[in-house]
C-alpha cells in the first residue's frame, strides 16, 4: 500500500475531498471496531482488580474501583490450578506439534497422483467431517481403547483434523510441481523430498493450522469433563475453571436466596467469582501471545490454502 501511495505521489497525483472523507471514515470504523473487540478484554481485567463486593453488585463497568491485586497473589496459591496449567500446556504442545505433523505428511501425500487408493483415502478422511457416530458411541470408543483418565485420550483423536489435510493439500498444489520433479531426477526420495522442500515451503499454512490446534487444545474443556472424571490430576485449565465458576453460581444463587449462611461463605461466594474471573483472565494471555508471532504468516497461509477445493 505504501508503494503504490509513492507511486501515485511521483505521478503528481493529490488526494481528492472524497478520498480524505473515505480515510477518515475507514479510519472511525476500523478504530471502533478494535475498541468493540478489545472491551471484554479490558472489562475483564478491571473487575479482576477491582474491589470484590462492588464486582459481585455488578458496580465495576467502565473503570476499576478499590484496585488491587490480591486475586492474582490468591490464584498463585492454588495448587490444583496449575496443575492444570500443566496439563494444558503439554496438551497444547504436543498435540499442536503431533497434528501439524500429520496434516502436513498426509496433505503432501494425498497430492502425490502414485500413492495407491489415493482418491479413496482422501475421501475417507473427509467424509469424517461430516458424519458422526455421536457422543455416547465415541466416549464407549474411547473407553474400550483405554484413552479415559488418560493423558494420551486428549492427544491422538485430535491428530487427525481433515480440515487441516484439506488446508495442507491445497497451499501443496499450489506451489510449481517443477521443483519436485527436479529433486526426483535427481535421487531424492519422498521423504527427503517432504523433509527438504515441502515443510520449508509450507511454513505460511503450517503456521495458520498451528493457531488453529493451539486455540483448539488450549480452551477444550468438553472432552476433560467426559474422559477424565475419575482422574482430576488431568484436569484442563477450562475444565478447572468450569468447577469454580460453577461453585461461586451455586454460592451466589444461596446468598441471593437469603438462605443462612455465615459471613465466611458469603466472602468465598465473592472471592469465588472475582477468582473466576482472573484465572479467565490469565488463560486468554498464552493465546493472545500466538498470534503476533504467525500473523505474518497466518492471512497468506490462509488465502492461498483456500483458493482451489
Amino acid at each position: 500500500m505504501e508503494e503504490k501511495r509513492e507511486q501515485l505521489k511521483k505521478h503528481g497525483y493529490k488526494k481528492s475531498f472524497g478520498d480524505w472523507v473515505f480515510e477518515i471514515l475507514n479510519g472511525l470504523f476500523f478504530l471502533s471496531f478494535t475498541l468493540i473487540c478489545s472491551f471484554p478484554f479490558y472489562y475483564l481485567f478491571i473487575n479482576t482488580i477491582s474491589d470484590n463486593r462492588l464486582v459481585q453488585a455488578g458496580a465495576v463497568n467502565l473503570y476499576p474501583v478499590g484496585i488491587h491485586f490480591n486475586n492474582y497473589l490468591q490464584m498463585l496459591e492454588i495448587r490444583e490450578l496449575w496443575q492444570s496449567v500443566l496439563v494444558t500446556t503439554y496438551r497444547t504442545v504436543l498435540g499442536t506439534g503431533l497434528m501439524v505433523l500429520a496434516s502436513a505428511f498426509v496433505g503432501y501425500l494425498v497430492t502425490q497422483q502414485q500413492m495407491f487408493a489415493r482418491k479413496f483415502i482422501y475421501r475417507f478422511i473427509i467424509v469424517t467431517m461430516f458424519f458422526g457416530a455421536g457422543l455416547v458411541p465415541w466416549f464407549l470408543n474411547m473407553s474400550m481403547l483405554g484413552l479415559t483418565n488418560n493423558f494420551w485420550g486428549y492427544i491422538i483423536p485430535a491428530i487427525v483434523s481433515p480440515f487441516n489435510i484439506i488446508l495442507v493439500k491445497t497451499y501443496i498444489e499450489s506451489l510449481p510441481k517443477e521443483m519436485e520433479e527436479s529433486m526426483f531426477v535427481d535421487g531424492a526420495g519422498h521423504l527427503c523430498i517432504f523433509r527438504s522442500l515441502i515443510l520449508p515451503l509450507c511454513k505460511p499454512i503450517l503456521a495458520t493450522i498451528t493457531v488453529f490446534g493451539a486455540v483448539g487444545h488450549w480452551n477444550s474443556f468438553i472432552d476433560s469433563i467426559i474422559l477424565m472424571g475419575a482422574e482430576p490430576s488431568l484436569f484442563t485449565v477450562q475444565h478447572r475453571l468450569f468447577l469454580y465458576l460453577n461453585t461461586a453460581t451455586n454460592l451466589s444463587n444461596m446468598v441471593g436466596s437469603g438462605e443462612g449462611l455465615t459471613q465466611q461463605m458469603i466472602d468465598q461466594a465473592m472471592r469465588g467469582r472475582t477468582l473466576s474471573l482472573t484465572i479467565s483472565m490469565v488463560t486468554i494471555i498464552p493465546i493472545l501471545m500466538v498470534y503476533p508471532y504467525m500473523q505474518r504468516y497466518f492471512q497468506k497461509g490462509l488465502m492461498l490454502g483456500a483458493v482451489k477445493g
